[in-house]
């Protein structure tokens, strides 16, 4: 049940005007019970001086594209209440002349553009105003029933609005609804949401959290668990098996949603998503509609329904399903968009946001990590409704036309534009074997700082996880995980790959670069020392290498390899023959990868570096003792010998090498494979020939 989060011993020490509007805004959208992601708005009415020193009414109202939870004061607008009350006399106004209109009635031009529902909170006359989506409401407001079950909750003190996209005629309706009932302590919007009040900001959000607890105390008292959803049809597999069967399916899902761009996947199976997708109904009710327009924005109308029952020993089975269900929605989203179009629409991707296996969960898709988790949030809130709806009456939702008007609404694309630009490598995942080191995590962070998610591969799982800790802290929660892997084992390698299918449905790039050096005389190389250099980078190579050629071939959208290699694949280092006899094998060995990943648009180029001394593993130990015996010279002064042997006379350093990498990556290099690209100062005995 919703509880009241607000902590008065907190909202003393706020103003009274915007500080406590920001915390009540941050405490209504941290329960998403009570309002979905980047939906609602709050506003307060307050005086403030104008420029000119003057006492000016303003409203200060949530900015277009931001997310209550975790909105600041510069998210919202103010604007003088002056100049909008006269609209208020009008008959009508379209989007684009409210919009320009409100323009003009901002107090400061940085402001963000205010809400698409502005004129909602503005023409009601309270000093507070709460917009919300809560769970039970929604579920109210999406019954067929659900004025009369209203009526029998709240009496005569609610103003029930039908369904208008929002704007200046909603926003009318609902001003003129609540003058004429002087009983009234709410409106609620058919098919969208809650709108309460108050005279100061404690009680508006009190307000809001009584009305959304009478909702869910009537309907939890008539909900029957055991036929929630027309009952059970199909149980959960057991939780091991529902992970195995989302990593091996995860791979062919991404390829087949992933058409003019890739989409990043999320797996979900919490408990209330397992009930739904193993109901008797749920395939039925899944198909009505979205249970919110903030909904469709993220989910689209309606998920994608396996048919399916679930068996462990089928997922051959389930993936062919998967991929001819996925061809067939992209189908009817083309002939829906092509039944509702408006001149200049352009479509977006046809693939859907949210699938759902039974036995299994849900699969959310989206441009990242991020908003891949924002359809599965909004979806988790859509079974909530259809929980709520289903236990008052029927569960009815938006007709095609008006779905349609939200999700293709200039005013909903408005907030869409306003996230970042995407960069060379959005959308894409990359998995770096030694990510914990020099080489590795600088290449973690030089793409990710382009958009990428990354999977840190390493033994040194505790070095992993604090680079992957730094980049999330910088960059987004989950832009980078680590996995504990030693390239050596079949298992552990294949283990690594399920884990990325999980995180993130698959991978795009390769970075093959987990190493070690020896050095010896050859006649004094033991045959363990000449193991221990073919099994980590010989055999090692091969076992990533292959499990990603397997992965990309399944998910048919190419793909990329990026071998570290070294000045000795090309050059007989003196003291290292296993070392450089490998690191040979390994440059043949992409080459060997490219020539048969063509045509399946995967491709395999090496770097080539030399002597990368900062933040290695290999270098602060044994290594840099045995190469400088072999050079006749003093450890300390092995960076002074390597720099002054390059032709350009320089060091390298990791970020050299992370910068060949992402080229390789990158669409810079698209129509390149097989290329072996020296990043080593010019070392003239290493020059490739």
């Amino acid at each position: 049940m919703v509880q009241s989060l607000w902590e008065s011993s907190k909202a003393s020490q706020l103003d009274a005007g915007l500080e406590q509007l920001v915390y009540r805004s941050n405490i209504i959208g941290a329960d998403r019970r009570v309002c979905n992601w980047g939906g609602g708005n709050t506003s307060s009415k307050v005086v403030v001086k104008d420029f000119r020193g003057r006492d000016v009414e303003v409203m200060y109202v949530k900015g277009s594209g931001s997310d209550l939870a975790s909105m600041k004061a510069g998210n919202f607008t103010g604007l003088r209440m002056d100049d909008i009350r006269p609209l208020f006399e009008r008959p009508e106004m379209s989007d684009e002349d409210m919009v320009a209109y409100l323009v003009n009635c901002m107090i400061d031009s940085k402001h963000p553009r205010a809400s698409i529902e502005t004129l909602l909170h503005a023409f009601l006359p309270f000093k507070h105003v709460d917009h919300t989506h809560p769970d039970a409401i929604i579920s109210l407001c999406c019954a067929d029933n659900g004025k009369a079950v209203a009526r029998e909750i709240f009496g005569d003190r609610f103003v029930w609005v039908p369904y208008v996209r929002p704007g200046f005629t909603l926003s009318k309706m609902i001003a003129e609804g609540v003058l004429a009932n002087p009983n009234a302590e709410l409106v609620l919007m058919e098919k969208h949401g809650l709108v309460t009040w108050g005279e100061t900001q404690e009680e508006c959000y009190a307000k809001t959290i009584q009305i959304i607890s009478e909702a869910e105390a009537y309907i939890e008292a008539r909900v029957e668990e055991s036929k929630l959803f027309g009952g059970v049809k199909h149980e959960s597999l057991p939780a091991d098996v529902r992970r195995s069967i989302a990593a091996q399916v995860m791979p062919t899902i991404r390829g087949a949603v992933s058409d003019a761009k890739k989409m990043i996947l999320t797996f979900d199976d919490e408990a209330d998503v397992l009930q739904f997708v193993g109901g008797s109904k749920s395939l039925e009710l899944s198909q009505v509609g979205a249970a919110c327009p903030d909904h469709l924005v993220h989910t689209k109308v309606v998920p994608l329904f396996i048919d399916w029952t679930p068996n462990a020993d089928d997922i051959e089975g389930l993936k062919a399903k998967l991929k001819s269900a996925v061809e067939a929605y992209k189908e009817q989203y083309q002939a829906y968009f092509e039944r509702n179009k408006n001149e200049g629409d352009v479509m977006f991707e046809a693939a859907p946001r949210v699938i759902l296996i039974p036995g299994v969960g849900m699969i959310n898709t989206g441009k990242n990590w991020a908003m891949s988790k924002v359809s599965g949030a909004l979806y988790h809130r859509a079974i909530a409704v259809m929980r709520g709806a289903t236990a008052l009456g029927e569960f009815v939702s938006l007709s095609e036309n008006e779905s349609y008007n939200v999700e293709y609404w200039p005013l909903e694309l408005y907030k869409l534009s306003l996230a970042p630009a995407e960069a060379e490598f959005s959308r894409k995942v990359a998995f770096i074997t030694g990510g914990a080191g020099g080489i590795g995590s600088e290449t973690a962070r030089r793409l990710v700082s382009e958009g990428a998610h990354v999977v840190l591969a390493d033994l040194n799982l505790e070095g992993a996880q604090k680079v992957a800790a730094d980049i999330n802290e910088k960059y987004g929660e989950n832009r980078a995980i680590a996995v504990k892997m030693d390239v050596t084992s079949e298992e552990q390698v294949a283990a690594a790959y399920a884990e990325t299918a999980i995180a993130y449905g698959g991978v795009d790039i390769i970075v093959n670069n987990a190493g070690l050096a020896t050095s010896s005389p050859f006649d004094e190389t033991s045959l363990k020392e000449w193991n221990l250099n073919m099994n980590v980078l010989g055999t090692g190579y091969f076992l990533v290498a292959r499990e990603a050629f397997k992965l990309m071939k399944t998910q048919g959208i190419g793909g990329n390899m990026v071998f570290i290699g070294s000045k000795n694949s090309v050059y007989a280092g003196k003291n290292a023959s296993a070392y450089s006899s490998v690191k040979a094998l390994e440059a043949h060995l992409a080459r060997c990868i490219a020539a048969e990943g063509g045509e399946f648009g995967i491709r395999v180029n090496t770097i080539l570096p030399d002597a990368i001394l900062q933040g290695s593993a290999i270098w602060n130990g044994s290594w840099r003792n045995e190469r400088a015996a072999a050079y006749g010279i003093e450890p300390d002064q092995l960076e002074e010998y390597y720099r002054k042997r390059t032709t350009l006379l320089v060091n390298i350093y990791p970020k050299d090498i992370a910068e060949g990498i992402a080229f390789f990556a990158s669409s810079k290099s698209d129509k390149t494979t097989g290329c072996m690209l020296t990043i080593d100062g010019g070392v003239p005995a290493a020059f490739t020939r």
